[in-house]
């Protein structure tokens, strides 16, 4: 069962300072911090809690959750849980991790988007990695895409994604980043954009960053195909706001790309038309927002929060 505690109407959790066991392996006691921002999360956010506390020891992680602009029971549903709640009434993520930043305790730091599953053993590991002598400045956990119940089109485009050789490597697309306190700044003094974990994760190179395997985060995708959509205009209008901000967004998805992934797999044919069809089609619904230098509207998929 999950830590939780009694209700406490200012939200402010509990204030150990140190923690009593370390990151899991070390002999140095550290605090972990968790920062969630969160808006309108009501229905998930317990879900999340849940495996994150579940096995943790009382101090050992600092978890702050940044209610921000909510209209529903978000708060209500974190504060039986042993974290501390921040409200804003300004419905924005950045704004949300800003004020997670300042309130938080301890590194290494974790950004965890508050609709995904993580378990206290991958926050532990993440951790661990992080504090290491000569670690890394950033990590983030394996994927879990939850895709067993969803339609053959979202299940198809997913196939592709997932082997397309940046989102393998990227810190991206995870619902966590984590960072000492040197990746922190790094990302801190980023400017704000749409697409923010595209943006941390180009903010570091490829041996400042790293994939942990011992951690897994499970990622909820869109149930439905109209849910996939707008998933992918915001990605792809977020990522012009990147390459207009900083003449680059990454590595972007070539012909060649594809073809090396249906030559390693036949199978996947089918499963890479429909992926050019959904890029085409988001892209298309992108241009409207891109010419009108849209980056604010942000298009929710609701269908994975059920």
């Amino acid at each position: 069962m999950a830590a939780r505690r009694g209700a406490d109407p200012l939200g402010q959790g509990r204030r150990g300072a140190h923690a009593q066991a370390g990151s899991g392996s070390g002999d140095t006691p550290i605090v972990v911090s968790v920062v969630i921002p969160a808006h309108n999360e009501a229905k998930v956010i317990g879900r999340l809690l849940d495996g994150l506390l579940r096995e943790a020891v009382p101090g050992e992680f600092d978890v702050v959750v940044v209610a921000n602009g909510c209209t529903d029971g978000t708060v209500a549903a974190a504060q039986p849980y042993d974290v501390r709640v921040v409200t804003t009434p300004v419905p924005s993520k950045r704004e949300a991790l800003r004020l997670g930043d300042e309130a938080a305790r301890g590194y290494p730091r974790l950004y965890v988007d508050a609709d995904i599953e993580l378990s206290t053993a991958s926050v532990r590991a993440l951790a661990d990695v992080l504090a290491a002598p000569d670690g890394p400045l950033a990590a983030a956990p394996e994927r879990e895409l939850a895709l067993a119940d969803r339609p053959w089109p979202i299940r198809a485009y997913y196939a592709i994604w997932t082997r397309l050789p940046h989102v393998r490597a990227g810190l991206f697309g995870r619902g966590v980043i984590a960072v000492n306190d040197e990746g922190n700044a790094r990302i801190r003094a980023l400017p704000p954009a749409m697409a923010d974990d595209l943006a941390a994760s180009l903010a570091f190179t490829p041996d400042e960053r790293v994939i942990v395997a011992g951690a897994r985060a499970v990622i909820q995708t869109p149930r439905t195909v109209a849910d996939l959509m707008r998933r992918r205009v915001r990605a792809t209008t977020s990522v012009s706001e990147l390459e207009q901000a900083s003449a680059t967004a990454g590595e972007r998805t070539g012909m060649r790309d594809l073809l090396a992934i249906v030559a390693g797999d036949p199978r996947l044919v089918g499963a890479a038309v429909v992926f050019v069809m959904v890029a085409v089609l988001a892209r298309r619904r992108a241009a409207r927002a891109i010419r009108a230098g849209d980056y604010t509207t942000w298009l929710r998929d609701e269908s994975s929060r059920d």
